[in-house]
């Protein structure tokens, strides 16, 4: 190994940009608002994560949603910044545990609990039909499954679907039966 030479950077250097910006619509290629595995190393963390860690961690890294892993490096569910709400932590805390001792597994959701898009199915669908799923169905992330080698292949998140389209999308969280049950019993 050599050591290369280093310059100054000059007042006349300018960013360089891609050539063709692909520019994504409702009517492009889902796949291409999908964080595919493939490609890209999904964001992970351990199910022992201290809770107010990893709430920390995901603040600093603009992280919305990690994939949760066990001690054998197994997928086993995903945790949301939104799961760990402060309501989410007390309500815990109310229970006899110290905020201390919660972990990103006292959070998550558990892959078994999780929906997904099959990657077959997404390969021929629309960005609007994603947009369309998950408004329909209020989630925020969703994963992607290839169902034939049962391999989690990736992830669409309606902040990264904003974000490409330059477009405000308000997905409203699905109320789950509990919280009904509560709501008529008031």
């Amino acid at each position: 190994m050599h050591s290369l030479p280093l310059y100054k950077t000059e007042q006349v250097d300018k960013l360089a940009w891609p050539q063709a910006q692909l520019a994504v619509t409702l009517h492009s290629p889902a796949l291409e608002v999908m964080t595919d595995f493939a490609v890209r190393e999904p964001i992970v963390i351990d199910d022992d994560t201290p809770a107010v860690e990893l709430e920390r961690l995901m603040k600093q890294s603009h992280v919305k949603m990690k994939l949760v892993l066990d001690k054998n490096e197994q997928f086993v569910g995903i945790v949301t910044l939104t799961d760990l709400s402060a309501q989410h932590i007390m309500q815990k805390v109310s229970e006899g545990r110290s905020r201390e001792e919660l972990s990103a597994r006292d959070f998550m959701q558990p892959k078994t609990t999780l929906h997904s898009f099959d990657y077959e199915q997404l390969s021929r669908a629309k960005v609007g039909d994603v947009v369309e799923t998950l408004k329909n169905n209020g989630h925020h992330h969703c994963l992607v499954t290839d169902r034939e080698s049962h391999e989690i292949r990736g992830v669409i998140s309606v902040s990264d679907i904003a974000r490409i389209l330059r477009l405000p999308l308000d997905i409203q969280q699905q109320p789950t039966f509990a919280e009904l049950s509560k709501l008529l019993a008031a």
